[in-house]
């Protein structure tokens, strides 16, 4: 019985996430995308926060910042001031097979709205079924003609 019990947990917790399709988490992943992206707009700091996971990596061009706090603290200047210096939304959102890691991807836009770069997130889905960022990285925007979507 011992033996069986850890199984048994495991199982239990693997359940919710197998029971949900492709296209669920999907919509889950790009609506935790979208609710992140207000955070900016909202010129909630807290809120943007709470959407790191502690080990998140955040690219940058002075390097990669580590962890939550380190993350939290480069990002504060962008909460400053009125107006947001920029805006973020889901195009693309992937899931991966099982269920606990996703892709979401994005125009980035500037105060007047025109393109200003892409964004590429990295979703993990936590043991509380939350989706949280391990990683992130931006890069501006491309001249490389029109890019069909895959």
């Amino acid at each position: 019985m011992r033996l069986a019990l850890p199984f048994v947990l495991l199982t239990l917790v693997a359940v919710p996430a197998a029971a949900q399709t492709t296209a669920e988490l999907e919509a889950q992943v790009r609506a935790a995308e979208t609710a992140f992206a207000k955070t900016m707009a909202d010129r909630d700091h807290a809120a943007f926060v709470s959407f790191l996971a502690d080990d998140t990596v955040f690219f940058g061009p002075a390097g990669p910042q580590r962890g939550k706090e380190a993350v939290a603290a480069a990002w504060k200047r962008f909460y400053e001031g009125p107006q947001a210096p920029f805006s973020w939304g889901p195009e693309r959102v992937a899931v991966i097979g099982r269920g606990d890691l996703a892709y979401s991807s994005g125009p980035v836009k500037d105060p007047t709205g025109k393109p200003a770069g892409t964004y590429n997130s990295t979703w993990r889905r936590e043991q509380d079924g939350s989706w949280k960022i391990v990683l992130d990285a931006g890069c501006p925007p491309c001249d490389c003609g029109a890019v069909p979507k895959p």
